[in-house]
């Protein structure tokens, strides 16, 4: 195994191009979150005001991408994200003005569901490139396509938080929304301007009906479902780990126990997208959340900072392999035509889990504990386990049935003097 494939997955032609412009859009999707944390609290000195305002533009977010990616999949990446990015972009200027002119706190958070209703999907468009660009005889590339965009959308997550942080705590608190603004649009328009490689839209009614159709498919929702567990699992952590580093009487551990688990993550993931795998997706699914909720036990036998993170190292591992075999079980379970907005679907449950984790996290670890919260992270883990196995068995079981009743059997032999002699004929 070698970096090659990544290296022959990107010199397919374009697309270095949409996946490198993507990956810059995403840092200040990252960013946006934390930024206006840093900038509503900077102005108002109210952690409760920027909450507020976050959480409205967390859940505009998760309700508003999936229609803009039903407009994409139906007029085209390139006609409608350029109209959408400059919507953002006077989205975020709004939001600045607003907090800058000491603005209430309900208008401030209208503010925030403009900017979280325009931040454009740049991880499902560029998912939908890939699928588009690999179909046919390089569909097999696909899962290493969904592990780059993985480790793209991880290396995000990485960067963003702690670059807007940093210029946060410099004493710059605008200066993060409006960093995290400008790599959104310029990264999306560059993005748009690649037009060889986006997906063509669908404007036939009756194909669009159809492929609408797909998203009501059990096997999508089954996959709507995974992702809202493991949004829980991720919200359910972020809160348990800080919680836990607390209670041992070491609370700046946190910060290093979510960077060895990012680090583990992103090597998994880089390992995991290196191989091609005989094993079904439905397989190694059923493998992969088997082992994230068994290693999510080992959480409660962590007595100590160094101890959790080894936990947290073993059940890192698991996370990007499950991620990228939801996008390649989701490219299968839909139309070509919906694709964006499935994608898009899968990262609104996965964001409203954490969202909806954070506050019951915070109630079981108020009870119990980090305990509590670990207890929350693991349920969220079993429940994965158990729809992936459930899989399986709906996708296989029938079939192994229906080839054992198909199987031939061997006749009965009749007694030595029932067989047909030579020269006569057989008993009638």
């Amino acid at each position: 195994m070698s970096s090659a494939t990544y290296r022959t997955l990107l010199r397919t032609p374009g697309a270095a191009a949409f996946f490198l412009t993507a990956a810059v859009g995403r840092v200040g999707i990252a960013m946006t979150s934390l930024g206006i944390v840093w900038l509503v609290h900077g102005r108002t000195d109210s952690y409760a005001d920027a909450g507020l305002v976050t959480g409205g533009c967390a859940v505009a977010e998760a309700l508003a991408g999936p229609q803009v990616a039903r407009l994409i999949d139906h007029f085209g990446q390139t006609r409608v994200l350029p109209p959408a990015l400059l919507a953002h972009a006077a989205s975020v200027v709004t939001l600045l003005t607003l907090v800058a002119g000491g603005s209430p706190s309900w208008l401030m958070t209208a503010g925030g569901v403009l900017v979280g209703a325009t931040v454009p999907q740049l991880g499902a468009l560029s998912a939908a490139r890939w699928s588009a660009l690999l179909r046919g005889d390089r569909s097999a590339a696909l899962p290493t396509a969904f592990a780059l965009e993985s480790l793209s959308n991880a290396l995000g997550y990485l960067v963003g938080p702690a670059l807007v942080s940093t210029i946060g705590a410099g004493g710059h608190p605008a200066l993060g929304t409006v960093l995290a603004g400008v790599l959104v649009v310029a990264g999306g328009l560059a993005f748009a301007a690649q037009h060889s490689t986006a997906p063509p839209p669908v404007s036939a009614f009756a194909e669009r009906t159809r492929a609408r159709g797909s998203l009501l498919r059990s096997g999508f929702a089954v996959l709507v479902v995974h992702n809202l567990a493991i949004g829980v699992y991720f919200g359910a952590m972020q809160v348990s780990v800080t919680a836990f580093a607390v209670e041992h009487g070491a609370p700046d551990a946190a910060a290093p126990l979510f960077a060895v688990s990012s680090c583990s993550g992103l090597l998994a993931g880089w390992l995991y997208g290196l191989r091609r795998w005989r094993a079904k997706p439905r397989v190694q699914l059923a493998a992969a959340t088997a082992g994230l909720a068994l290693g999510s036990l080992l959480l409660f036998a962590a007595g100590s900072p160094l101890g959790l993170g080894f936990v947290i190292v073993v059940t890192g591992t698991a996370v990007p392999p499950i991620l990228v075999l939801f996008s390649v079980l989701a490219e299968s379970a839909v139309h070509q035509a919906v694709l964006t907005q499935a994608f898009t679907w899968l990262s609104s449950a996965s964001a409203a889990g954490a969202a909806g984790a954070a506050a019951i996290s915070g109630w079981a670890v108020d009870a119990s504990g980090a305990t509590g919260g670990f207890a929350a992270a693991t349920t969220a883990a079993a429940t994965m386990a158990v729809l992936a196995a459930g899989g399986i068995r709906a996708r296989y079981g029938p079939r192994r049935r229906q080839l054992a009743r198909q199987e031939p059997t061997r006749p009965k032999e009749r007694p030595r003097d029932e067989r047909t002699m030579p020269g006569t004929q057989p008993p009638t």
